[in-house]
C-alpha cells in the first residue's frame, strides 16, 4: 500500500481524514489519514462501505450503543445508509492514524448474491445468500483478505489497460469473503437456537457445544445424515472453511471471550483441547496479532481505566 500512502501524505489539504480516491467500476477506494486527535468525526455510507485499517486506532461508535477498538489488519463494514463516530486518540502529525475504505454498490453486491444462489445455492432452511444489513461486521483479517486489500490498492492506484478489470474481479472476491463471513455468524446463530434446522445445523451445534472435543468427522458426518464426502462438500460451501478450520475459529473466538474476563490462559488452553499451551498461543498470536497473556492483561488495563 506504499505508493497510495506516500501519495496521500505528500501535501494533505485537511489534518483530520484527509482523503484520497481511487475510482473503479461499482466502486472507489478512499485512503484516509488523520494527523491530530479528534472525537466524534462523522462518517456516513452512501452505498455499502468496506473500512480496513492500517495504521494507528480508532475508536468506532455504532448503532445501538456499539462501541469498539478498530485496529490495523480489521475490517469494518457500514449497511448502505448508516452512520459512525469515530474517535482517533492517538494520531499524530508524524504518526497518522490511516484506513482505507472501497465502496460498492448495492447493485454490485447483489448480482453477486444472485451469481452466489445460482452457482451454490444453501440449503433451504438457511434461506438464500444476501447481504444482512443489521447483521454487524467488525473482524479480524485472514491472511487471504489482507493479502487482497493489498493487492487492490495497488490495482485501483496503477495505470494499465487491465486495471479496471483486475479491481472488478477484486471487488468481487472482497464482496465474497464478507458475504461468507457474515453468512457464518447468521448459521451459527441460528444453529444455537434452533439446533434441529437441518442435518448440517445439527453437525455444526455439535460442533459448538464441544470444542473441548477432537473432531471426529464420521460422527459428524451421522448426525448431518450425509456421506463423508457429501457432509465435507456441504461444509465448505456454506461456511467457507473446512471443519477443522471452522473448530480452530470458534476456539480461538471463545479464548477472546475468557481471556477478556480475566481467566487463566493455561485454563483456558485446556479447556478448549489444547495439550500444549505453545501451540494454543501460537494460534491465539496468528488469529490476533497478539500472544493471549497481553490480551488478557491489555484487558484488565482497559478495564481499570
Amino acid at each position: 500500500m506504499s505508493e497510495a500512502l506516500t501519495c496521500s501524505r505528500r501535501q494533505p489539504r485537511e489534518l483530520v481524514e484527509n482523503r484520497v480516491s481511487f475510482a473503479g467500476p461499482s466502486s472507489e477506494l478512499s485512503i484516509y489519514d488523520t494527523y491530530l486527535p479528534a472525537e466524534r468525526v462523522g462518517l456516513s455510507a452512501g452505498e455499502l462501505l468496506y473500512c480496513g485499517m492500517i495504521s494507528g486506532r480508532k475508536v468506532m461508535h455504532a448503532a445501538n450503543d456499539y462501541s469498539a477498538d478498530f485496529l490495523p489488519q480489521e475490517s469494518f463494514v457500514l449497511a448502505p445508509g448508516e452512520r459512525v463516530a469515530i474517535d482517533f486518540p492517538e494520531a499524530r502529525i508524524e504518526n497518522p492514524t490511516s484506513c482505507l475504505t472501497v465502496e460498492i454498490t448495492r447493485e454490485r453486491v447483489e448480482k453477486i448474491c444472485a451469481q452466489l444462489n445460482g452457482t451454490a445455492p444453501l440449503q433451504r432452511e438457511f434461506e438464500d445468500w444476501r447481504y444482512r444489513p443489521d447483521s454487524l461486521i467488525h473482524t479480524r483479517h485472514s491472511p487471504a483478505t489482507q493479502s487482497l486489500l493489498q493487492r487492490l490498492v495497488s490495482t485501483f492506484t496503477e495505470n494499465s489497460d487491465d486495471r479496471d478489470l483486475l479491481v472488478d474481479f477484486g471487488i468481487s472476491e472482497l464482496v465474497v469473503r464478507m458475504l461468507r463471513q457474515q453468512t457464518r455468524s447468521f448459521l451459527l446463530s441460528l444453529c444455537e437456537s434452533n439446533p434441529e434446522v437441518n442435518g448440517l445445523g445439527a453437525a455444526l451445534h455439535h460442533i459448538q457445544q464441544n470444542l473441548d472435543q477432537p473432531l471426529d468427522i464420521d460422527l459428524l458426518g451421522k448426525i448431518a445424515c450425509m456421506s463423508r464426502s457429501r457432509f465435507f462438500s456441504e461444509f465448505k460451501k456454506h461456511l467457507g472453511c473446512t471443519p477443522l478450520e471452522f473448530q480452530q475459529h470458534l476456539r480461538m473466538e471463545a479464548a477472546k471471550v475468557r481471556l477478556a474476563r480475566g481467566e487463566s490462559v493455561t485454563r483456558v488452553c485446556f479447556d478448549l483441547g489444547y495439550r500444549h499451551l505453545s501451540h494454543f498461543s501460537r494460534r491465539f498470536h496468528q488469529q490476533f496479532g497478539i500472544s493471549p497473556k497481553q490480551y488478557r492483561d491489555s484487558c484488565a488495563v482497559a478495564i481499570a481505566q
